[in-house]
């Protein structure tokens, strides 16, 4: 039962991101959101579990789960905040993020040892296909005209979570998940704060709108998704769990055109369910492990990823 759960309910949870993002996106800045959604988040984890942190992590533990954060967190939700800003739909976002599958897929031969069997790479290039119907059928209904490298944006933010992905994957040091989830939330909430201050975006807007997409942004894309991703990452395999990402776009497809009216036709249930398909294949189909006693590469995903049992 938990193997069917807990995959549904990551994609739900982090598709929530890009919907969290939207409704604030007419509100304030990005800054300005992801400021008040990690400031108030990170005082609060301190102030719990601080002792912990302070006494069962090295400095070298510290930094590393800061690096971490700051690319998985921090890089990747500004990215996709700020091209949501400039006018990027969010499907088109989620559908630039369902290309870090591939490149996880491509770089976990030589970084992990875990290589792609065929019919794992027939159900990655079956999501991507998938994901581009979604995404493409909505882009074409909305016709608007952003700026090209307005698109770079998110693609980015990607790369920025594949390489905390790869980072996270090869670091044997455990981390308890409240120790590592106030490391990357008290990171994201110091760069964001100084981001929004610096641009003089630091005081949030008076308005019942704005906090409702603050908290939505806190319990359903951060406990919820970033949590339920690493807790993925561990039970799965880096190329089962990015598998799922290729669910993200139709999900915040359908998602959107339920909670604002936004476009959903039959291209956009074909890519849903070729997306769905997708999942399907790759999950059934065991990845290939090349064996290696003596490179740290072998070894399993283990701090943050172990954190969430």
């Amino acid at each position: 039962m938990t193997a069917v759960l807990l995959p549904v309910a990551f994609v739900v949870c982090w598709s929530s991101g890009f919907i969290g993002a939207k409704l604030g996106a007419g509100t304030a800045p990005a800054t300005t959101l992801l400021m008040w959604r990690f400031l108030p988040l990170a005082v609060a984890l301190l102030a719990v579990s601080w002792t912990s942190v302070r006494r069962g992590l090295t400095a070298r533990d510290i930094g590393r789960q800061t690096l971490i954060g700051a690319l998985s967190q921090s890089g990747y939700l500004l990215s996709v905040y700020y091209a949501i800003q400039l006018g990027v739909a969010s499907g088109t976002t989620a559908l630039i993020d369902g290309v870090q599958p591939l490149v996880a897929g491509a770089l976990a031969g030589p970084l992990l040892r875990q290589y792609v069997s065929r019919r794992q790479w027939l159900g990655l290039g079956l999501g991507l296909a998938g994901v581009a119907t979604v995404t493409l059928a909505d882009a074409g209904a909305a016709g608007t005209d952003v700026a090209w490298w307005a698109y770079l944006i998110p693609f980015l933010g990607m790369l920025s979570l594949v390489a905390a992905t790869f980072l996270e994957a090869r670091d044997r040091t455990p981390v308890a998940p409240r120790q590592a989830m106030t490391i990357h939330c008290t990171t994201s909430a110091v760069l964001f704060s100084v981001f929004a201050l610096s641009t003089g975006a630091a005081t949030p807007p008076a308005t019942s709108s704005f906090w409702l997409a603050t908290a939505w942004l806190v319990i359903l894309p951060t406990f919820g998704g970033y949590g339920l991703y690493w807790l993925t990452l561990r039970r799965s395999g880096v190329t089962e769990v990015n598998t799922l990402m290729f669910l993200m776009a139709p999900v915040t497809a359908v998602w959107g055109a339920l909670m604002f009216g936004e476009h959903f036709g039959v291209t956009t249930a074909v890519g849903l369910a070729i997306g769905l398909a997708a999942v399907v294949i790759v999950r059934r189909a065991p990845s290939r492990t090349r064996p290696t006693h003596s490179s740290p590469a072998s070894a399993p995903p283990s701090p943050t990823c172990q954190r969430a049992r």
